[in-house]
């Protein structure tokens, strides 16, 4: 952590407790004693109004009359900060997410309720493999530096792409990189998961202007279909949290009817399969047909 950052850390933690010992800070930051001691110098130095406290409880706090008016938000608004911050820590486990956890966990009142929401997500153990390439990507994007790398497509395709990163996405399950390809000239979406042999190149660049194109390209969508299909009860729920409940009617006293919008493509059918036979498409005859194609091969690999 670069030292201006944590001189604001130190304020923004001692704006909310009474006094921390050197020791809190020290393991907090991942620094020496002698580190936090210089630190304190510097902010006294800035007109920070910083006091000590001698003895067993002691350490270093904040002039009360500093602390007025100097937290804009309330513990409401920190609790739903930390809300969010954890569903992140759980997607991208990182030091430095879990350090801006703690600085805002600080700043919260104790007798505030805690807990009240609780985000869950697979600890699947791939996620933790593609943090350095996440790392990577991200202080590529900040220092404006172009990266190379081996990709794999979805077809198996290998490719080396050298690349102008401006975007980390998270969708679903899966991190993507967004940037401006130097082998294709067109902005393109990559799967970190396909990725291997990362390297952020010693070539910077600079942000393209053409916004717009950037936004089409990067995040092209695959045409979708407007599918019905029978459903059973049982994965009646899961339909409503991606589709909505108006997506679903009653059929009859054993199924209802989705209609739903899906790519007409393997990851579509991969989708609609997921289901087995709770589901069955209806509509229209044309996807039938190439799904039925899609199942066939799948059990012709088992015949």
């Amino acid at each position: 952590m670069e030292k201006v950052e944590r001189l604001i850390s130190i304020i923004m933690i001692l704006l909310k407790k009474d006094v921390v010992s050197t020791k809190e800070f020290a393991q907090l930051f991942s620094v020496s004693k002698r580190t936090i001691l210089r630190d304190m110098e510097t902010l006294s130095l800035s007109n920070i109004p910083i006091y000590s406290v001698i003895g067993i409880h002691g350490g270093y706090g904040i002039m009360d009359e500093y602390k007025v008016d100097k937290r804009l938000l309330n513990s409401s608004d920190l609790e739903n900060i930390l809300t969010a911050l954890g569903g992140l820590e759980q997607i991208l486990i990182s030091e430095e997410v879990e350090i801006t956890i703690k600085k805002i966990e600080a700043m919260v009142s104790p007798l505030a309720p805690k807990g009240s929401i609780q985000l869950s997500f697979y600890d699947w153990e791939g996620r933790s493999e593609i943090r350095q390439t996440l790392k990577t990507c991200q202080e590529a994007i900040l220092k404006r530096r172009v990266v190379s790398f081996d990709y794999i497509d979805k077809n198996g395709t290998a490719t080396k792409r050298t690349v102008e990163p401006y975007q980390l996405h998270f969708s679903e399950t899966s991190w993507y990189l967004k940037g401006f390809c130097l082998h294709r000239m067109r902005y393109r979406t990559f799967k970190l998961s396909r990725i291997d042999h990362l390297n952020m190149n010693e070539q910077t660049f600079s942000p393209r202007n053409d916004l717009l194109e950037q936004e089409q390209e990067a995040s092209f969508q695959p045409e979708l279909v407007a599918v019905k299909a029978l459903i059973s009860p049982g994965i009646k729920d899961q339909f409503i949290e991606r589709y909505g409940r108006k997506s679903i009617e009653k059929y009859s006293s054993e199924y209802f009817l989705a209609t739903i919008y899906v790519p007409q493509n393997s990851i579509g059918f991969q989708f609609l399969a997921s289901f087995g036979t709770n589901l069955e498409i209806v509509e229209p005859k044309t996807y039938i047909e190439e799904f039925r194609d899609y199942l066939l091969k799948i059990v012709n690999k088992y015949s």
